[in-house]
């Protein structure tokens, strides 16, 4: 990620739109999802919406049109193959009202791609080399096929090793605000016995984020992880010091019988 890109006054956002008939039915697990949420909170962008929809040109057109006009990008994932269900590319010109045709430099791509296979150009290939009109290409070094950048819309694919590579390609290119700070406190003791003191402390210290997460330690029984999130170091420290003060207390208290 280049340095050019980032500015720490600016909060930057993302929806992820997942497409596809066999997300919602089960027959495919969904791998992207969270690689797609590490990946960018990783370089500074905030992931604040998923949804999932089928291949349904109105549920995909009123989705885009919803989520482009309310974050800084918009990325999907799947429906650019090539089959007759696969209607992302079509349905991401109808969203921004644009002509969608064969791409002289997808097609291009798909045919040297094609001759160092020894495969052949069909119909179902050439689908994939329908661009909408004024869209940048997203280049696509697994299989070939690109995705596609128009306006804040960027479209994967949904082969998760497919996305990834288009994900490494379009990261340079992005705006990014100040990375997301964690640290991880573990507590010691129950979400219940906590839940009123993290309250207080997060009320404190309102420009950090602090989550309870219970789990089940075989050992000790039933525990939690106090998570805190921040993108200002001082105040991060400032908030993991008053939640490790107040689980002394806490867990002094209880040990004590108090």
């Amino acid at each position: 990620m280049t340095d050019a890109n980032s500015n720490p006054a600016t909060l930057v956002t993302a929806a992820l739109l997942v497409i596809g008939d066999e997300i919602l039915s089960g027959r495919t697990k969904d791998k992207n999802i969270g690689y797609i949420a590490e990946y960018l909170t990783a370089v500074g962008i905030d992931l604040m919406e998923v949804r999932v929809v089928g291949d349904e040109e109105s549920a995909i057109v009123d989705a885009l049109n919803a989520l482009r006009h309310r974050y800084t990008y918009v990325f999907t994932t799947g429906g650019i193959g090539p089959t007759h269900d696969d209607i992302t590319a079509d349905c991401v010109a109808k969203a921004f009202g644009v002509s969608i045709d064969v791409d002289p430099r997808a097609l291009a791509i798909l045919e040297e791609r094609v001759a160092a296979t020894g495969s052949h150009m069909n119909e179902a290939r050439l689908r994939m080399t329908r661009i909408p009109k004024g869209a940048d290409l997203v280049l696509n070094k697994v299989s070939g096929a690109p995705g596609i950048w128009i306006g804040n819309v960027i479209v994967m694919a949904g082969v998760p090793s497919i996305m990834q590579a288009m994900l490494d390609e379009v990261a340079p290119k992005l705006k990014t605000g100040v990375r997301m700070l964690s640290e991880t406190v573990l507590a010691n003791a129950r979400e219940g016995d906590i839940g009123s003191q993290l309250g207080e402390i997060a009320k404190a210290n309102p420009d950090v984020a602090i989550g309870s997460y219970p789990f089940f330690d075989p050992q000790h029984g039933p525990n939690t992880n106090v998570v805190l999130r921040a993108r200002d170091a001082s105040k991060l420290a400032v908030a993991k010091r008053a939640v490790e003060e107040m689980l002394v207390r806490v867990v002094g208290a209880q040990t004590s019988g108090a």
